[in-house]
């Protein structure tokens, strides 16, 4: 069968120009172990998103359902839609290499090709079929990303030299390259020192200015500071099973979530007294 672009299969109702994505009764199942349940959310356009909560709650499982990158784990079934500029990315006829390419990924622990620091740009627009300006390109993608300045003079170096920090933005500036349209970001500090982070930190303000973020953090305080808006997922025991599923609690601006969140369980992750 012939996989055919996003663009070509917008279902009959009209995408919300204020949402970027939304998750309609999406549950995401490992085999017949189910991992998240029952998720609805609207996640707005050009602003940064955050995921918190417990490990095992499902929140990288979630975000990873939002391009497809839980195709690529045997035994993984989502049930629901995950809606994208109008249709659903679920459907048999999209290309699941068409939504990565509009919705990019970075990951918790830096990967750079092993490759020049240009050649990390230029190797995923190239493939994808891009006809500009390549110097151009790498150029803009590694300002965007704001690492360009360290760099500039050492292009036809191996991105594996950089330090960690320069290694993410570097991961950061290659999904940019692809020209996408959301930035997903699987805790990108988390393998970083505080100075690191805080560059990277700053750049998440930069990029919403022309992209949708979605950051999955174990920062609460990271949280606070890059999100506009935050979704709490928490995990509850298996009625008459073992193992845990998770599930969304609550999903508002940050400063609510933060300062008078309407769910008590809500409220007790956020200060501390589970987690």
């Amino acid at each position: 069968m012939t996989s055919a672009p996003i663009a070509s299969q917008r279902s009959a109702e009209a995408a919300k120009p204020d949402i970027c994505m939304s998750l309609e009764g999406v549950t995401i199942s490992y085999g017949s172990f189910e991992a998240v349940k029952n998720v609805y959310m609207e996640i707005p356009r050009g602003k940064v998103t955050a995921f918190i909560g417990p490990s095992g709650c499902g929140k990288s499982t979630v975000l990873r359902s939002l391009n497809r990158m839980n195709d690529l784990i045997p035994g993984c079934h989502l049930k629901g839609r995950v809606v994208f500029d109008g249709h659903d990315i679920y459907d048999k006829r999209v290309d699941p290499v068409e939504v990565r390419r509009r919705i990019g990924m970075v990951f918790q622990k830096p990967n750079p090709f092993p490759k020049t620091i240009y050649e990390n740009i230029a190797f995923g627009a190239r493939i994808n079929g891009y006809k500009g300006d390549m110097d151009e390109l790498v150029e803009r993608s590694l300002r965007k990303a704001a690492v360009w300045d360290e760099c500039k003079d050492k292009l036809k170096e191996s991105g594996l030299a950089l330090s960690g920090g320069q290694q993410q933005r570097l991961c950061i500036a290659r999904a940019i390259a692809t020209e996408p349209e959301v930035i997903l970001m699987d805790e990108p500090c988390s393998a970083l020192d505080p100075i690191s982070t805080l560059k990277i930190e700053e750049t998440m303000h930069e990029l919403k200015r022309s992209y949708t973020i979605v950051i999955v953090t174990h920062n609460m305080q990271q949280a606070v500071r890059v999100a506009d808006l935050t979704a709490f997922y928490n995990a509850e025991a298996v009625s008459g099973g073992s193992g845990k599923v998770g599930y969304l609690v609550e999903f508002n601006d940050t400063e609510t979530i933060f300062n008078s969140p309407s769910q008590q369980t809500t409220q007790d992750y956020v200060t501390g007294r589970f987690g």
